[in-house]
């Protein structure tokens, strides 16, 4: 006889049994939506996303071709601008891209080293959850790894960088960083990036602004073509035919420099020939004591963001003023930064605060395109232009690109000059040191930690897959003799980032979607005309 012991249920116990027994569908609006345990539509829907950047991954990686919902096209690898254009609508594939919008932010390169790593753990977690492992146990494995890897990060750095002043130093530091978007330029892109760079760093070198490095693109030549300036750049000719002026304040105006026109129509009178002499002159003589007080002031040069009149432009040249038309307000804030100055938004005469300085503004002409530059020296508000050449637009763009990647890599290393070994060998000790980690733990999270360090061989695997050779060919390589190093905060944001986005992911249990809003779907086209 087997005697069997059996808990009865306390009423809170059975209060609470039944409630979640009861339907959920009563408590919300028709038209939603409930999904039941989703993990392994979760997992796969964020696998797919990841393999499509995975592709693009390094040097040799391929390009993707897209197409927004404005019909432009772009033609990169680089993550960030394939994450920002897809229309991601599962909500558990978006945290992902959240991840990798993150990582942009933060550190502005890795974006889709995150995307990868991210897809792997939780691809990895898989054949955890076919094994019986609870959620839960995954979660904290993975909680455990993610700190652990973070730690053994310290101890994989090979190189420090000393002085973010010294080009030598900043170009090995930044070449790979460039070469993974533009391999084959990156000898000469990379010294580019690095004078630019080290121009504008301040005494303080944590306190560098990616923004006082601009990008000027020309179409024609080739990307060797491309060269760096020491000011602003703007790739457009003055208005009138002064082209070169040395000391000078500048007057920025969001108006029209042109006499004042009424909104509403109007009728003037004129009875006698005076009278019409007189009208004229009237305007003539306005705007002259207008362009003379801005003259007064000191100013050698205006700038607009709407267009000059022809009195207007008169009485500029009379006064040996040089004019401007910024037709861009991004550039108009950005030229504002370059020289201290700040917008007027009437056509009065400039004080002293509103005025702008400047060392030199001049008209240069650059294989055919003419564009001015300002040239500042001053610690508080100096500024370089990389002037990138290209035979096409959609080439000149993802050159820009690898460009940004550059400028936030040295940005990276004002904060944290510590370099990683590239070419997947920091993740290949990552993988061997948490392997060994797992050993190490008693308990049942062991199994998640293993996984999670098996996960790190992606990025070797990947790398050699895209290059189209072996792994064991492309292990054979070293990342000391080739030259190419990852900044540290790459690493760590790329990992952490990852590691949130898999557990975060791997804790849905449900997914609740309320019942959409009401208007056209974006996947029905309108209905044609005599169609019903």
């Amino acid at each position: 006889i087997h005697y069997v012991s059996v808990r009865t249920r306390s009423p809170l116990e059975h209060k609470m049994a039944q409630f979640l027994k009861r339907p959920v569908l009563q408590m919300m609006k028709d038209g939603h939506k409930i999904l039941d345990d989703p993990v392994y539509k979760n997992i796969e829907n964020c696998k797919e996303l990841s393999a499509i950047t995975r592709t693009s991954f390094g040097p040799y990686g391929l390009n993707k071709l897209l197409v927004n919902y404005l019909g432009k096209i772009f033609i990169t690898h680089d993550a960030a601008t394939i994450m920002s254009e897809l229309d991601v609508e599962h909500p558990a594939a978006k945290l992902l891209v959240q991840a990798a919008k993150a990582m942009q932010d933060e550190v502005g390169d890795g974006t889709n080293l995150t995307l990868i790593l991210a897809g792997e753990f939780l691809s990895q977690a898989q054949p955890l959850l076919r094994m019986g492992l609870h959620t839960t146990d995954i979660i904290q494995g993975y909680a455990k790894a993610g700190k652990e890897a973070l730690e053994q990060l310290q101890g994989v750095v090979t190189k420090t960088i000393d002085d973010v002043k010294n080009e030598a130093q900043v170009i090995d530091a930044i070449t790979a960083a460039i070469g993974s978007k533009q391999p084959g330029y990156a000898s000469h892109l990379a010294p580019l990036v690095a004078k630019a760079c080290i121009n504008v760093c301040p005494q303080n070198p944590k306190s560098f602004n990616v923004d006082n490095v601009r990008v000027a693109k020309l179409e024609g030549g080739g990307i060797f073509d491309s060269s760096v300036l020491h000011g602003f750049v703007l790739t457009r000719d003055a208005e009138g035919t002064v082209k070169k002026l040395t000391d000078c304040k500048i007057a920025v105006y969001n108006c029209a420099v042109d006499n004042a026109s009424m909104e509403t129509k109007g009728q003037v009178l004129i009875k006698t020939a005076d009278e019409l002499k007189t009208f004229s002159k009237t305007e003539e003589t306005e705007m002259e004591k207008v362009i003379g007080m801005i003259a007064a002031a000191g100013v050698k040069v205006i700038v607009s963001s709407q267009s000059f009149g022809d009195l207007a432009m008169h009485f500029i040249e009379r006064h040996g003023m040089m004019a401007l038309k910024v037709a861009s307000k991004f550039d108009m804030r950005r030229l504002c930064g370059a020289i201290n100055a700040k917008q007027i938004m009437s056509l009065d005469p400039p004080t002293a605060e509103e005025l702008g300085r400047c060392n030199s503004v001049e008209v240069r002409e650059i294989a055919g395109h003419k564009v001015t530059v300002f040239e500042q020296e001053t610690e508080t508000s100096r500024l370089s232009t990389i002037i990138v050449r290209g035979a096409t637009s959609n080439m000149i763009a993802d050159v820009e690109r690898a460009l940004d990647d550059g400028i936030n890599t040295y940005k990276a290393l004002t904060r944290d000059g510590r370099l990683c070994p590239g070419c997947g060998e920091t993740e290949t000790e990552l993988a061997n040191r948490l392997t060994k980690f797992a050993d190490e733990t008693a308990g049942i999270d062991q199994h998640a930690i293993r996984a999670f360090a098996q996960a790190f061989n992606v990025v070797r695997e990947t790398l050699a897959q895209v290059e189209g050779v072996t792994l064991e060919d492309f292990s054979k390589r070293s990342s000391e003799e080739l030259k190419i190093h990852d900044a540290f905060l790459t690493k760590f944001w790329a990992t952490k980032l990852a590691t949130d986005a898999a557990i975060t992911v791997l804790r849905v249990d449900q997914i609740i979607m309320a019942k959409s809003a009401g208007g056209p779907r974006k996947d029905r086209a309108p209905p044609q005309p005599g169609m019903g």
